[in-house]
């Protein structure tokens, strides 16, 4: 940590505090997730939950970008050094009087279903999806602080108390641990909801209070839907019968579309409600389906102009000791990468950001559809190691500072300090 200058602490939770830090190797800023828990050993820091699914979710565009992790073995800190991003969603709409452009609230909440997309692909949910975990920097909205993920195929039940009750979904509040990775779909709609309106959607005092206001809004579920929460629950219990009144009318500037996605994600019954990939092809994200489309032609179309300028200039050196080349070499090089490419470009597209007319892609992860239903695995770990890793430790090597067991370069960068560091991370991601 010696390598990092505390600047300003510019946030705290109940196991972390996180700084503002700036690299003296770099002159960069960073943001420091430093660790309140003692750490004894490597082993405890290379089993946190939190780094091996970091290193698995590396790298994504609306991920955090986890830099660096210190480990000091003398006083038994962790730090994670993460991107320093500008704000929280929960401080750019605190205080705030005027309600977001829906164009704005589109696009964040488009990168806020990515990012759940992506990792529930991964096999991990978040857990704690709120306003204070989804981080922005100018239009870009990023998902971090992944202290309370799980493998989705970990073995139920979980743990009971997870995330901010005002965003937990009613399985969480009437079973006791059976939920799946869909409870990060019910947040994000509170999430969707908060920062249409600038309100809370379902800010209850207790959990009796939080299933009371959830039932004034979506009404009381139906009895299939009870009967499925109370397998799992050692406690009876039975709402008089209410129907919902629906979000209070505090969101005026969401268009129809954005209702209907709202209440698919916020669906009583986990079976109903909408997942991540489903949420993307949703026709209120119809218009960013044709922008993603138009920015990965033009990446394709540079891409085919650099391979074609490249057998240009070789067949300049190897063919023509004059150093001409037919110009309909180039021509004919030239136009059939671009033809190819905007074809493979355009039907690609159309399976991926086109109208929802089929299913995605399959994993070939038999049970995904239905997590619930499927038999946890027998291996202990919660996480995989990267692909192509060959099963190796998700942490890769340390540099040993003041070992005994030295090699003649480690000897020469000896120093008095008892700092365990881990290099750079080539496979970036993160969350602070």
């Amino acid at each position: 940590f010696l390598e990092y200058r505390p600047v300003a602490k510019i946030g705290e939770g109940t196991f972390s505090d996180v700084l503002k830090t700036q690299s003296l190797i770099d002159g960069k800023y960073y943001a420091c997730k430093h660790m309140k828990r003692h750490f004894e050993s490597m082993e405890q820091v290379n089993n946190l939950r939190e780094i091996q699914a970091l290193r698995r979710l590396s790298p994504h565009p609306n991920i955090l970008m986890l830099h660096e992790v210190v480990f000091d073995k003398k006083a038994g800190s962790l730090s994670l050094i993460c991107e320093l991003m500008d704000m929280s969603i929960y401080e750019l709409i605190k205080g705030r009087r005027k309600p977001l452009p829906e164009k704005k609230i589109k696009s964040y909440m488009y990168q806020l279903c990515k990012s759940l997309d992506y990792i529930h692909r991964n096999r991990i949910f978040h857990r704690d999806v709120k306003p204070e975990n989804i981080l922005i920097k100018q239009n870009t909205l990023k998902l971090g602080d992944f202290g309370s993920c799980r493998s989705i195929y970990s073995k139920q039940p979980h743990t009971e108390y997870i995330s901010t009750r005002w965003y937990q979904a009613p399985e969480c509040l009437l079973t006791n641990g059976y939920y799946s990775y869909r409870i990060d779909m019910w947040s994000a709609g509170c999430v969707f909801y908060e920062i249409a309106s600038l309100q809370h959607l379902f800010p209850g005092s207790n959990e009796l209070d939080q299933i009371s206001k959830i039932h004034d809004v979506i009404g009381t579920p139906a009895n299939k839907t009870l009967n499925k929460f109370k397998q799992s629950r050692i406690a009876s219990f039975d709402f008089p019968f209410k129907k919902g009144k629906g979000t209070p009318p505090l969101v005026c500037n969401l268009s129809p579309k954005g209702f209907s996605l709202m209440y698919a994600m916020i669906k009583y019954d986990h079976d109903e409600r909408i997942a991540a990939h489903q949420a993307l092809q949703h026709p209120y994200f119809q218009e960013l389906w044709q922008v993603n489309s138009n920015t990965s032609i033009l990446k394709t179309i540079k891409a085919a102009d650099r391979e074609a300028l490249a057998t240009h200039n070789k067949l300049r050196l190897l063919g023509n000791t004059a150093g001409q080349v037919p110009l309909h070499l180039w021509q004919i090089s030239k136009e059939s990468q671009r033809q190819h490419s905007c074809r493979k470009v355009q039907e690609k597209t159309t399976q991926q950001h086109g109208p929802p007319r089929g299913e995605l892609p399959k994993l070939n992860l038999s049970g995904v559809a239905k997590l619930t239903s499927c038999p946890p695995p027998t291996m202990h770990s919660v996480f995989w190691a990267p692909k192509g890793s060959g099963g190796t430790s998700v942490l890769q090597p340390f540099r040993f500072l003041g070992s005994n067991l030295e090699s003649e370069k480690q000897q020469a960068l000896k120093s008095s300090s008892n700092h365990f560091h881990l290099p750079t991370i080539e496979r970036r991601g993160g969350g602070y």
